[in-house]
């Protein structure tokens, strides 16, 4: 560039020098000097433009870069979501015939529990129609304890629903029964009879007559033990009819302990036995 500058000044003093002659020779020698300096700069910018560009592009390429974030998996499990609840403590609403108007009644709570098992919110699904009946129904279930769902050794919140009938009495001065868990194997027990697992004490049972709705009833179950004795898995094979009862089966059932016969042959490797049992309830037969 300063040579461009320098010939542009030597063509000026050419012009201001006045002599003709010299003037056309130098000119023309001047000029032609000057365009082969604009045609060595046009290479030189032309050049310097092809190196920055892969610079810029690179440049401009970088923000964009930046800007994909990585996508993080959560490590928390979703809560599992469930029709059947199993619980370790059922609701157990506290109503009489004049609290269901003189008809029988119906309603569906939505309950979320969190990892303890622990009602953290129950809400009317579907009413009873009666909105003192629905608070007495999500008050019995704020009172009651659902068990934990396990999945991938992870303790989750449980959300579902859980239906009450609600059945008018037909004799409110009748006796109600409370029944306790006489089930199949527990009596072959007190008869020290030969039997496949025994119960080490008599699970607790919480169900009454009322709960039977007029009719007799039997569940039949299986479940798992492991090495301790402790019972992990409950499973209704045959039911009542009636979620309440099968769950209160299943919620005595979890909560006891098993002591399993073994054989010396097999003692000294452990696998997780699958038991059943049964048990029925009589209306005509309450214990005393």
């Amino acid at each position: 560039m300063i040579r461009g500058i320098n010939l542009f000044f030597r063509l000026a003093s050419i012009f201001n020098s006045g002599n003709t002659a010299h003037l056309q020779c130098s000119a023309t020698a001047a000029i032609s000097d000057l365009i082969k300096e604009i045609i060595f700069m046009k290479q030189i910018l032309c050049f310097s433009l092809l190196i920055s560009l892969p610079l810029s592009a690179a440049y401009s390429a970088e923000p964009k870069a930046t800007q994909q974030l990585s996508v993080q998996k959560s490590a928390a499990l979703p809560a599992h979501l469930t029709t059947r609840i199993q619980w370790n403590k059922f609701p157990r609403p506290q109503y009489k015939n004049e609290d269901l108007k003189d008809q029988n009644r119906s309603a569906i709570i939505r309950i979320y529990a969190d990892e303890t098992g622990n009602i953290a919110e129950a809400r009317v699904q579907e009413s009873t129609g009666l909105t003192h009946l629905d608070n007495l129904l999500v008050q019995a279930v704020r009172e009651a304890h659902v068990k934990p769902h396990v999945e991938k050794d992870t303790v989750t919140p449980v959300i579902g629903y859980q239906t009450f009938s609600l059945k008018l009495s037909p004799d409110e001065d009748r006796e109600v029964c409370q029944y306790q868990f006489d089930s199949k194997n527990w009596q072959a027990q007190q008869q020290n009879k030969k039997t496949a697992f025994s119960y080490r004490s008599q699970p607790t049972l919480a169900l009454d007559s009322e709960q039977l709705n007029e009719h007799n009833r039997a569940v039949k179950f299986s479940f798992k033990v492991n090495k301790h004795g402790d019972v992990k898995k409950v499973k209704v094979k045959k039911g009542s009819g009636i979620y309440a009862v099968d769950q209160a089966v299943v919620q005595a059932v979890s909560q006891s302990q098993i002591s399993v016969k073994r054989t010396a042959s097999t003692l000294w490797l452990y696998k997780k036995s699958t038991l059943k049992d049964e048990i029925k309830f009589d209306l005509n037969q309450c214990p005393e």
